[in-house]
């Protein structure tokens, strides 16, 4: 190392402190197993949050949060902006594919019991940060002002303010109001510009900060076994870049061939367009509620349904101290199965959503 750089090099450490963190990661190795591909989804969703983040900002530039242009600006930076309708393209296709690779990424988890001590923090900073992202595509997907967003939007409020006990005020926390106006959309803008993502950073950093110093988690029976360590550095970066480059090449091909539509602007006073849905991971609540009977022994039936989703996603949420058994290292066919019935169960719903014309 010429003087220079040594010099250059001793500056910014007596500032920053790296050795200490580069160090780390010379020395920071992945265990490898049958098992160890599941490992790289968690990569994946962190680079498309940051190819969001970039796509999102350069949006942002010709993107205005008012009822009477937001529309059209979209439609601005769709056929005038250069390389806009790409950029879009991208910003919305990636956010789809990202919500796809958290549940994928969260069952595996599940799955693997990769949640068991001393990894419980870890897996509830992975469960608020799913929320967060859900939060991220229903507040996105009211922003480019269309009827089918603004419809779908409606819908969404609807289900919160049946809500037991708060479902009126959270509406109205919402909406700004009793209807969908530029109150909405101007919550809904910097909820998703703002709000959100420092929320998202904050909540990002801390799951981070705990897989490094904690590690990739063993498979259930494995903890005392010895298992080749393959270093993180270049080995499982160098493979979690490949998954980059598919998820990246995967984008590209959906935006040439199926760039994101603008659809029409929204009209407060036109009908519901018929066969309204949501985005695709909100279908399978949207379908329970729609196929559930008015009354289940004398509570309305929506309402059940709700509290029914509020139950699971706590369940889900403290399953690290729920699951005893894993906790002691040994399997948990009762976890597993109730983990197969959920992933099936939200699958079978998304389907019959899509294929069963009366919803």
């Amino acid at each position: 190392m010429s003087k220079i750089a040594q010099n250059t090099w001793t500056y910014i450490n007596d500032r920053f402190k790296l050795a200490g963190p580069i160090e780390f990661f010379k020395h920071k190795t992945v265990p490898e197993h049958k098992h160890s591909f599941w490992y790289y989804f968690g990569g994946i969703a962190l680079f498309l949050t940051g190819l969001q983040i970039a796509t999102g900002i350069m949006l942002l530039l010709y993107y205005t949060p008012s009822i009477d242009a937001a529309h059209e600006s979209v439609q601005f930076i769709m056929s005038s902006v250069k390389f806009g309708w790409l950029i879009r393209s991208v910003h919305s296709w990636s956010a789809n594919i990202l919500v796809g690779i958290l549940f994928v990424h969260m069952f595996s988890t599940f799955f693997l019991k990769s949640y068991r001590k001393p990894r419980e923090l870890t897996w509830i900073s992975g469960f608020f940060l799913f929320i967060l992202f859900l939060a991220f595509g229903f507040s996105g997907y009211l922003l480019p002002w269309n009827e089918l967003s603004y419809a779908a939007t409606r819908v969404g409020t609807d289900i919160a303010g049946s809500l037991p006990f708060i479902g009126g005020w959270l509406k109205g926390v919402i909406l700004g109001g009793s209807g969908i106006t530029q109150a909405t959309l101007s919550r809904f803008f910097w909820f998703h510009v703002a709000l959100l993502p420092l929320a998202a950073v904050a909540v990002i950093a801390v799951h981070i900060w705990l897989v490094q110093i904690l590690g990739m988690s063993r498979p259930v029976g494995m903890k005392d076994v010895k298992l080749r360590e393959e270093p993180f550095f270049w080995n499982f970066v160098a493979k979690d870049a490949l998954g980059w480059t598919i998820m990246l090449v995967l984008i590209g091909v959906l935006c040439v061939f199926l760039p994101w539509e603008i659809g029409k602007k929204a009209d407060a006073f036109a009908a519901t367009p018929l066969g309204i849905k949501p985005e695709w991971y909100f279908t399978f609540m949207f379908t329970t509620l729609k196929l559930i009977p008015g009354h289940i022994l004398g509570i309305e039936g929506e309402k059940l349904a709700i509290m029914a989703f509020m139950a699971g996603g706590l369940f889900w949420m403290l399953a690290p101290f729920l699951d005893r058994r894993a906790a002691r290292e040994k399997k948990s066919p009762v976890f597993t199965w109730i983990g197969v019935i959920i992933a099936v169960y939200i699958v079978v719903m998304t389907i019959v959503t899509y294929t069963v014309k009366t919803l």
